[in-house]
């Protein structure tokens, strides 16, 4: 059941093969790892995670404060701030880091879960 507080996160790191593979397929070039790279983590955290299967992504704002280096073990991590139970919505922060603590990125996120406690459904 989701509550208030609850997070989940990922760790990952991202080499220069990687950042060749995201190169071919989006057509630029990057010093450090692109932004949509790490956005994906979030992605993949909302909707594996937490809140899980099922969830519709509606909007997230991220601040972007310094490059992620290559080859660097990058946190992401979400945490419900807020459950908005008759509309199925749940607020969440969303937060990148480096292993020394230093944030890559952080912002808020928005997304429709069917697992809401307190919601009630409507029939199909």
């Amino acid at each position: 059941m989701l509550k208030v507080g609850q997070s989940a996160q990922i760790a990952r790191g991202y080499s220069e093969g990687d950042i060749s593979a995201f190169s071919a397929l989006s057509g630029g070039k990057s010093h450090g790892v692109p932004e949509p790279l790490i956005s994906a983590l979030f992605s993949y955290l909302l909707g594996v995670e937490l809140p899980g299967s099922g969830t519709n992504y509606l909007k997230q704002d991220l601040q972007f404060k310094k490059v992620a280096p290559l080859n660097t073990l990058l946190t992401a991590k979400v945490t419900i701030t807020e459950l908005r139970r008759e509309k199925h919505l749940v607020d969440l922060w969303a937060i990148c880091t480096a292993p020394d603590g230093a944030v890559i990125c952080e912002g808020r996120s928005l997304v429709k879960a069917k697992d809401v406690p307190g919601a009630f459904c409507t029939p199909s």
